[in-house]
């Protein structure tokens, strides 16, 4: 280890201090004396991190994780101090690297350590640890005099996703703020290794999610999904927990081979409500699974769901009206077919009101005749069409070929030859049964019939 560390070889010293490494098995080394062997075999400034190495290491073997970390802080305390000596000069990156996921993972481990003595303040080591990780992000982010080649900025990134991990984990969220701009204005944001972007991205689209921009939370999932490696199964289906929803809320749904593939079928009911429409069947799929929606954090996504499923099934009755003027009461009935209780005349204009205010649908609301005024073009506008400007820039629909617009609109020819998991839009089937109602043509009454009798019972087959 002394000659590695006078060869500046980053990586064969970093695996000497690492837990992952082989020698953490040898009850030798942390045998009684081993503290004055160190001294004696190892030069200073190494042997300081060497004996903190050991103590954490016997620590973990007597299971005492808060005084394991208590010697993996005072560990990465000095190196930190060590890591600033060292001018123009980034070969240590990788022995922080290792020290710091160490320390995060102690402070997890300290943290349930002190939640089975009754702690009051769950976290409490974890916000140590991001304060001891952001000792080591500040060495690196002033690095500014260093050639390209041998800055320290180089660790930026890795640092701020071990914090954004323990923010998350602690839900303070609004201190990753600095942390992205640091990022966004590093001239290696977009040189960093691949792997670190997709984990940045990730949790960048994650806290996107948190604060309800959709579409750069789409953007910045999107990225991780289609960049993480094929056979990282499990971090693409992470990633889909959260992108699934976000694409839905943008008009885009998952195909079932994609549900299958990364066992998610948790959200095919839910897939399957939307598009059809159907509030109860959603209700019933949220209920059915709540347990998980509410453990990954994305139930009150899927809740908002209800306005797209509103606009779809709204969309159908307007399909099988074949007139721009339709009654508010034939989307009343609608709605009680679909299962919606306790819903009047009143409640039911509120909704398309709010469809209309959010460019849902476009068309007016006329009082005296009770009825929705739609547009002769385009009467209801597709969603990813309505909210694909992210940031002052489109994003292509085909650019993401594993959704499907779900939301009965028309085909993109372009989409629709698509290979993959998602095809094209979803299109609503028209029969020649359908009727047209012209202004005045029945009364109240007649109206319901009608409603009831010859197109409700098609809805669920469009």
């Amino acid at each position: 280890m002394q000659s590695s560390w006078e060869s500046r070889s980053g990586t064969e010293v970093s695996e000497f201090l690492s837990f992952n490494h082989p020698h953490v098995m040898s009850a030798k080394l942390t045998a009684e004396g081993f503290e004055k062997s160190v001294e004696r075999l190892v030069e200073s400034p190494l042997d300081e991190l060497v004996i903190l190495h050991l103590r954490c290491l016997n620590c973990v073997n007597q299971q005492k994780y808060l005084e394991a970390y208590s010697e993996q802080s005072a560990l990465v305390q000095a190196f930190t101090k060590l890591f600033q000596t060292q001018k123009e000069d980034n070969w240590a990156l990788f022995i922080m690297y290792v020290i710091s996921l160490d320390l995060r993972m102690f402070a997890i481990k300290a943290d349930k350590e002190l939640a089975k003595k009754g702690a009051d303040k769950p976290g409490q080591t974890l916000e140590k640890a991001a304060e001891c990780l952001m000792g080591l992000f500040r060495v690196c982010a002033a690095d500014n005099r260093s050639s390209d080649e041998d800055t320290k900025r180089w660790g930026m990134l890795y640092l701020v996703n071990q914090l954004f991990k323990i923010y998350f984990r602690i839900n303070k969220l609004h201190l990753c703020k600095a942390l992205i701009r640091a990022i966004d204005a590093s001239q290696f944001k977009d040189h960093f290794s691949l792997s670190q972007q997709v984990t940045y991205r990730y949790y960048v689209g994650r806290k996107a999610i948190f604060e309800s921009d959709f579409k750069s939370a789409e953007k910045f999932l999107t990225y991780a999904f289609e960049r993480c490696h094929r056979e990282c199964r499990n971090n693409k289906r992470l990633i889909l927990i959260y992108l699934i929803p976000v694409k839905m809320l943008l008009g885009h749904l998952p195909t079932p081979h994609l549900l299958r593939k990364y066992d998610l079928l948790q959200f095919s009911e839910v897939v399957q409500a939307v598009r059809e429409g159907n509030l109860r069947r959603l209700n019933n799929a949220l209920l059915q699974h709540d347990a998980f929606f509410i453990r990954c954090g994305v139930y009150l996504i899927l809740e908002k769901l209800k306005v797209t499923t509103y606009r779809n099934l709204f969309k159908k009755v307007t399909l099988l009206m074949k007139t721009h003027q339709i009654p508010i009461e034939a989307y009343l009935e609608a709605l009680k077919f679909m299962g919606v209780e306790d819903i009047d005349l009143d409640e039911t204009q509120c909704i398309i009101a709010n469809l209309i205010f959010e460019n849902k649908i476009k068309g007016y609301i006329s009082n005296s005749h009770n009825k929705l005024v739609i547009s002769k073009q385009n009467p209801f506008p597709p969603l990813a069409a309505i909210m694909k400007v992210c940031r002052g820039k489109e994003i292509s629909v085909s650019s993401f070929n594993l959704f499907t617009l779900g939301c009965v609109d028309r085909p993109n020819p372009a989409a629709s030859q698509a290979s993959g998991n998602f095809a094209g839009e979803a299109v609503a089937r028209q029969t020649s049964t359908c009727f047209s109602l012209k202004n005045n043509e029945v009364d109240r009454k007649e109206l319901i019939n009608r409603i009831k009798n010859e197109f409700l019972t098609k809805l669920a087959t469009i």
